[in-house]
């Protein structure tokens, strides 16, 4: 198939969204498909307000036009709220053709936790958004069920996985640090919760990797933590498994792939019992859920490392792309016309 997606997510930015659109292209290409990507990258854009990692593109519906014309897909899909995602879901209705969603960020929540705007001004903006796709994807059944008491229609769920020839306990980081390493990866930023991490008494080190917003405040607040900024790849894997635990302070995440990279290098992980980590932890084995963080690392620290990393082999991003292609829906051509039985006929005599 000719597969259309569009994306206000994209590199040089650093998120689950990006991860998980470059490993589903690349797995399409891969499976057989022809994929083109519509993203900002070489248009004029500008910064995402309080989310300036993102770059919004200014006006690009007569490019993007164009290109969708250039590329006649067979599938359109719109990973993103933001204007290139309005752009294509302008087209796709303008034109009457057929289109899925999906919903990767809970924008209500990130609203939410940087101004006064209540969660419902913003899910009823995305609901409309969503609204006239055939199918809007979400990562896990937890945040389907979320969605569909805010009135969202249409969802499937979409899987995410781990690529484990890069993340994996072979190389771990010696640490000269004190014991046990506490990690958390991921934007530095309100909507993290952070705080909820470094705000704990425990016993050893505590290491941010990742960058963002709130990173130059935090670290001035809690000097005893190490900020190592972002980490890529296999020097990533290193820092994971050279820790002892996984802290995942999140609320707001829809999913959290990083618990998956965490997993596979032999980590168990502390969470709260909300969506994301109660889709991915099973709780006892490969980590530990509880309302008390604190209490989550405790029991976290005892859990056996293989049993995470088993379970992180089963999240293959080839099953999660033979998922996404399967939730598409393809443009109906028309048949070619077939010539009336007295055109047939003359044409037969001469």
């Amino acid at each position: 198939m000719r597969i259309l997606i569009g994306t206000d997510a994209w590199a040089p930015q650093v998120n689950g969204v990006v991860t998980t659109l470059t490993q589903t292209r690349d797995e399409l290409i891969a499976q057989g498909h022809t994929v083109l990507m519509i993203t900002p990258e070489g248009r004029r854009s500008f910064p995402c307000p309080t989310y300036p990692e993102i770059r919004l593109v200014l006006f690009p519906y007569r490019r993007v036009k164009r290109e969708i014309e250039a590329f006649r897909p067979d599938c359109i899909h719109i990973a993103t709220e933001g204007t290139i995602g309005l752009a294509v879901r302008k087209y796709a209705i303008r034109k009457g053709l057929p289109f899925t969603t999906a919903y990767h960020t809970q924008y209500p929540e990130y609203v939410r936790a940087r101004t006064p705007v209540p969660i419902r001004w913003t899910a009823a903006l995305l609901r409309r958004f969503h609204r006239r796709a055939q199918r809007t994807l979400v990562p896990t059944e937890n945040i389907r069920r979320v969605l569909e008491e805010r009135g969202f229609n249409n969802l499937v769920t979409w899987s995410r996985g781990v690529d484990t020839s890069v993340f994996n306990p072979t190389k771990p980081l010696v640490y000269d640090l004190p014991r046990p390493v506490w990690i958390n990866v991921g934007r530095v930023s309100v909507e993290k919760n952070i705080e909820a991490f470094l705000e704990l008494d425990l016993p050893g080190s505590k290491v941010i990797v990742g960058d963002g917003p709130d990173l130059e405040r935090l670290s001035k607040q809690y000097p005893d933590a190490h900020f190592v900024g972002y980490q890529f790849g296999q020097t990533l894997a290193s820092f994971l498994a050279g820790a002892d635990v996984f802290v995942f302070p999140s609320k707001t995440d829809t999913f959290g792939i990083v618990m998956l990279e965490a997993m596979a290098c032999g980590l168990p992980v502390a969470a709260f019992p909300v969506p994301g980590p109660i889709d991915v932890v099973d709780d006892g084995i490969t980590g530990s859920l509880n309302e008390k963080l604190r209490h989550a690392c405790a029991t976290a620290i005892t859990l056996n490392p293989k049993s995470c990393i088993r379970n992180a082999r089963s999240y293959s991003w080839h099953r999660c792309t033979e998922q996404f292609a399967s939730h598409l829906e393809p443009r109906r051509r028309p048949r070619p016309r077939r010539m009336a039985r007295h055109q047939s006929a003359s044409s037969t005599t001469r």
